[in-house]
């Protein structure tokens, strides 16, 4: 089976991640794979914020929790020590679903390196708070961004999850 095709098949969610950081060049490897995804127009108007800070990992941690609703001591990222934020120019018309590829194309390179992630959300709520704007401004990603989603990402702790069987009923053809 074509090795691309196996990934896609093969990779799923982690829940749970041990704490020690992957190596920056399998995370710029991640990264890499991202830039290459499929844009409207060729805009590539998709940036990724790569996290590796603790503080600041935590930080967006919390604050992902509270918008979620979740008691102050849950951790949406599942212990992940790197989070990659994927945002979007506002102003471009196909800016979610050029993020979304993003996101997808990192998650299959994460797996295709041995690492686990998942995606996780409310990345539009935290990218419309001051205190994120500000942090773009500081990184020199100057204008108006919508948040895609997170790709957290780390070694899996535990065994690596099963694909479920596929639903029936999802393609239907016109010959």
């Amino acid at each position: 089976m074509n090795e691309i095709i196996k990934a896609m098949k093969e990779r799923r969610s982690i829940r749970k991640f041990k704490a020690d950081t992957p190596p920056k060049a399998d995370i710029e490897q991640i990264i890499e794979a991202g830039l290459y995804a499929a844009n409207g127009r060729g805009k590539q108007a998709v940036i990724t914020i790569a996290v590796t800070q603790k503080e600041l990992r935590d930080k967006i941690s919390s604050d992902n929790c509270a918008i979620g609703g979740w008691n102050a001591d849950f951790d949406p990222f599942y212990g992940a020590p790197v989070i990659l934020m994927v945002l979007a120019q506002k102003d471009c018309p196909t800016c979610v679903y050029d993020g979304s590829l993003v996101m997808g194309n990192m998650m299959l390179a994460a797996h295709s390196l041995g690492l686990g992630s998942i995606w996780i959300h409310r990345a539009k709520e935290e990218s419309e708070r001051e205190d994120y704007r500000e942090l773009l401004k500081a990184l020199g990603a100057e204008g108006e961004w919508e948040g895609i989603g997170h790709c957290a990402v780390g070694y899996v702790d535990g065994d690596y999850p099963s694909a479920p069987p596929r639903k029936d009923n999802r393609v239907f053809w016109v010959e």
